[in-house]
């Protein structure tokens, strides 16, 4: 029989209560990882640290079992302007832990962590490894990308961000392109040159209007959006450079390069992309863990948001505590009550499961 979770939640509000106090945001974590580190001795909680990375791994792990990776991230983004209170001092205000990188992602940090100390003493079908992770909110190299080789082999993971605890099957990848168009400099008085703006409007417009045919109910569309524009020196001089950025959102019936690719076959711009590795990802709905959430009425769901899934290449979902719709957001809170229902709901979704 498992614990009683009520001091193991009263644990985690307190952790989280702590990392709230501490800034960390990405690129910046080093005081709120040191202070992780400081919590798990204070539990005998062995640990590994790569960077401001920390993973903890059970005593008895076994070889021969499949291993499932627990995940959440300890950095933020920065505060916007219109927080009422201060980010950095946790607020306990009508059962709401108020504070910057509550909601995103600090109840899945605390919550997958105590869910981990339960689990990691009984006799499962699965290891269980534990990561806190950096560097999230900007996709940074040093983060679970630097991580990730250094664990053992992955069946499955849960990544612990705001979902309302129901099961992101699926989530919507990103590519960045810089593209260029080139005209011919001229004297804007005279009939010379060719004008890289309107060269560039009418790839533009191509992003405006062009549909990728292959999509999901899941996911939905491929989703370009042209972002950022700049061309032109002065006001008398025919620009013969325009430059333009386009976010593309990519769903799981493509990968990066072969949208990449037919961008480039049907575009008169010169194309580069900043990265190729934030793919889309998506799970089975016959998956074992995906199958239990169903039958204990969790309503699967495609997320148009990115997390570290997009580098992860073995089979994974999104699912914490807390509303996505919170995220990076002024006066960012998370309710006790929903840190209390992710750690019995992990548990029931965890124990005894075969994958």
């Amino acid at each position: 029989m498992l614990p009683d979770t009520i001091q193991y939640t009263a644990d985690a509000i307190a952790l989280l209560k702590g990392m709230i106090s501490i800034p960390s945001v990405s690129r910046d974590e080093q005081a709120v990882a040191d202070f992780f580190c400081q919590q798990l001795e204070g539990l005998k909680i062995a640990y590994q640290r790569h960077g401001n990375n920390i993973w903890c791994m059970p005593e008895d792990f076994d070889s021969h079992k499949p291993t499932i990776l627990l995940n959440a991230h300890l950095d933020t983004v920065k505060p916007v302007p219109a927080w009422t209170k201060d980010p950095f001092t946790p607020e306990d205000e009508d059962g709401r832990i108020y504070g910057l990188g509550s909601n995103d992602c600090g109840g899945g940090v605390v919550s997958l962590l105590q869910v981990f100390r339960i689990l990691s003493k009984e006799e499962e079908n699965y290891n269980l490894v534990y990561l806190a992770s950096c560097e999230e909110e900007v996709s940074g190299k040093n983060g679970i990308e630097s991580v990730l080789p250094l664990l053992p082999k992955i069946s499955f993971a849960i990544v612990g961000e705001p979902t309302g605890m129901q099961p992101a099957i699926a989530e919507k990848g990103l590519m960045v392109l810089d593209l260029t168009a080139h005209g011919k400099a001229g004297h804007a008085a005279r009939n010379e040159g060719e004008n890289a703006i309107y060269k560039a409007m009418e790839d533009i417009q191509w992003f405006r209007n062009h549909t990728f045919t292959k999509y999901t109910e899941l996911l939905g569309p491929v989703k370009t959006t042209v972002t950022i524009i700049n061309a032109g020196t002065q006001h008398n001089v025919i620009p013969d450079t325009c430059q333009f950025t386009v976010d593309v959102r990519s769903n799981e019936c493509y990968t990066n390069e072969e949208i990449y690719d037919e961008i480039v076959r049907n575009v008169k711009s010169e194309v580069k992309a900043r990265s190729f590795r934030l793919s889309s990802s998506s799970i089975s709905e016959n998956h074992p863990f995906v199958v239990r959430a169903k039958a204990l009425g969790r309503v699967p769901f495609g997320s148009p948001t990115l997390s570290d899934q997009a580098l992860m290449r073995f089979p994974s979902l999104k699912m914490g505590p807390g509303e996505s719709s919170r995220s990076h957001t002024a006066d960012e809170f998370i309710k006790k009550s929903e840190i209390k229902e992710a750690i019995s709901l992990y548990l029931q979704l965890l124990h005894g499961l075969a994958i």
